[in-house]
């Protein structure tokens, strides 16, 4: 990719730059970061500068996803402080904690209204690889991809090294509305995904994933989101990543399916819109579907 086109600054660093004169003229792509940690600590020194490069990105809404209860509430607060912001709440695959994920659902009952997807949930074989805390991790997924479907959410779902029984998962379950972010599997092992009618969010380190890239050119773009999960899985490892970046996971993919990036744009939109319904663009929290 590098040795054909010229590489260009950073959506936020090209978003700093006063006047941003190499833009003028040009109409910035609507975007959505369908995955991002936003109440993670490591923006409480400039969050909201943050979120106004990613504005400036054309960054229209950052589904914020949590980790627990505390993140929930924190999601919940920061969408009041930030238009931009749409909460998430989630447990987290390795908090194998079944009253957490009880109270987490209680919590989330109560606040459906603020919500815009159940997530981060899912499973994960990386770190989690004893039988009976596999066992565990399984049952709290189930439970939320059950709570999703009472709520009427989408769920926004983790897989790390178990992405072929993540899908089984929510097949059995009869899932309907899924984003898999970031996912690590093969694309044949998407592919039931793919059929069922669910999304593949694809960060910005796609500029440098060879699986991610792989995975890109064999999903049909009708199945294809964006994201970055802020702090992490920027395009540059080690660096600080977020929401901004979205513009360069967009680059990236557009590239990779030799697609003009406005027109990616606009299909990705598209599929924004399917999974998490018109409100998420035009509304924030607590806002009518």
């Amino acid at each position: 990719m590098a040795g054909r086109r010229p590489r260009r600054p950073s959506p936020a660093a090209r978003a700093d730059r006063d006047g941003d004169d190499a833009d003028v003229g040009y109409t910035r792509p609507v975007l959505v970061d369908c995955h991002a940690h936003l109440c993670d600590p490591a923006f409480d020194p400039d969050r909201a500068a943050v979120i106004a490069r990613a504005r400036t990105a054309g960054v229209t809404a950052i589904v914020a996803v949590g980790e627990t209860l505390a993140d929930a509430r924190r999601n919940v607060d920061l969408a009041r402080e930030h238009p931009e912001i749409r909460p998430a709440a989630g447990l987290y695959p390795t908090q194998l904690d079944l009253d957490a994920a009880v109270e987490l659902e209680a919590w989330m009952r109560e606040h459906r209204d603020d919500l815009v997807a159940v997530g981060e949930v899912g499973l994960d074989r990386w770190k989690v690889t004893e039988p009976a805390e596999i066992e565990v991790q399984e049952a709290i997924f189930r439970r939320f991809v059950r709570l999703a479907a009472e709520l009427d959410l989408p769920l926004n779902v983790h897989s790390r090294s178990a992405g072929r029984r993540t899908i089984e998962v929510l097949l059995d379950e009869g899932a309907r509305r899924v984003q898999l972010h970031a996912f690590d599997g093969r694309a044949a092992t998407a592919l039931p995904a793919v059929e069922a009618g669910w999304y593949f969010s694809i960060p910005a380190s796609v500029v440098r994933s060879r699986q991610k890239q792989k995975l890109v050119r064999r999903l049909p773009v009708g199945s294809l989101l964006l994201e970055t999960d802020s702090p992490v899985l920027g395009a540059d490892p080690g660096a600080r990543n977020e929401p901004a970046e979205v513009a360069r996971a967009l680059a990236a993919v557009a590239e990779l399916k030799d697609a003009p990036a406005e027109a990616l744009a606009e299909a990705v939109l598209d599929n924004v819109r399917r999974l998490y319904g018109e409100r998420i663009l035009r509304d924030g929290p607590g806002s009518p579907p």
